[in-house]
């Protein structure tokens, strides 16, 4: 067979979105309620409530600052995209996304996946794993798929409490190994270190024009131990309009590691899916 790309030409790519000089979004409304409670039940402590009462009251407010913050699905913070419509009414499309490349093992063998089934799909890149094989930046590009933002160094652990200057890095400098690599693919999209937020993401990412993008369907390959287990249970929620979320590369299992995407790629063709590359926001 011969490659995809010589079958289906790569798709034009979007518009870089504008970028703009103050955010769309903004979570000042969320905070001002959260901060407004805490002072109520201060006030309140004081004229007489009991502490069994005035203590739960005080510490709701930070429960639900810590669940937007640490839930990938939670939007009070950050516009957070999970599905996307397909190209008409009822058609078979998803979007694969493909997290924490690009591997040198890995790239290669699923942007040969992804030709075999004449599929397109999301690589989020980790910036500084970019900077280390920006050949395979380009190859991605080259054969027609997108490229995407996904910090520079994946701090998944610590992102959350990263400060403004510190989200600026992340995105800075990774936008700068992309722009390296691929200078003319623009990179309009971002995914947050295993979907955790930062409290100062959302206006960084609207003054670099880039949209934060989740999933509706978590394969759950960081933690299977074979190929199958990740296909039954995209199947399960499998749905036109589902982005599906893969990851290449350690710490994947080893019978995981990309043959997990042969298998979900598998499941499409015979559930008469594609896999798509949404053109808007």
């Amino acid at each position: 067979m011969r490659p995809a790309d010589t079958l289906l030409p790569p798709p034009p790519r979007p518009a870089e979105p504008p970028r703009s000089a103050s955010p769309a979004f903004s979570a000042r409304p969320l905070l001002l309620t959260l901060a407004a409670g805490k002072v109520a039940a201060l006030l309140l402590w004081g004229l007489g409530l009991p502490a069994a009462l005035a203590v739960p009251l005080f510490l709701a407010p930070g429960c639900v600052l810590l669940y937007q913050l640490l839930v990938p699905s939670a939007r009070g913070l950050v516009p957070v995209r999970s599905r996307f419509a397909p190209s008409t009414p009822g058609a078979r499309e998803v979007w694969l996304t493909i997290d924490d490349g690009p591997h040198p093992e890995d790239t290669p063998r699923i942007l040969d996946l992804l030709d075999a089934h004449e599929a397109r799909a999301t690589f989020f890149l980790v910036g500084e794993r970019a900077a280390r094989h920006p050949e395979l930046v380009a190859e991605i590009v080259r054969r027609g798929h997108e490229i995407a933002h996904h910090t520079h160094r994946h701090p998944a652990f610590t992102f959350w409490c990263a400060g403004p200057r510190r989200v600026a890095r992340e995105l800075d400098t990774a936008l700068a190994a992309y722009a390296d690599a691929a200078p003319d693919a623009p990179v309009a999209r971002f995914r947050p270190p295993v979907g955790i937020k930062s409290l100062f993401l959302a206006p960084a990412l609207a003054t670099r024009g880039l949209e934060c993008v989740g999933w509706s369907i978590r394969s759950g390959d960081t933690l299977a131990r074979d190929a199958a287990e990740v296909a039954a249970r995209v199947a399960r929620q499998l749905r036109p309009g589902a982005i599906i979320l893969l990851h290449e590369g350690p710490p994947l299992r080893a019978a995981v590691r990309v043959a997990a995407f042969a298998a979900v790629l598998d499941l499409l063709r015979e559930r008469d899916y594609r896999a798509v590359l949404p053109r808007n926001p």
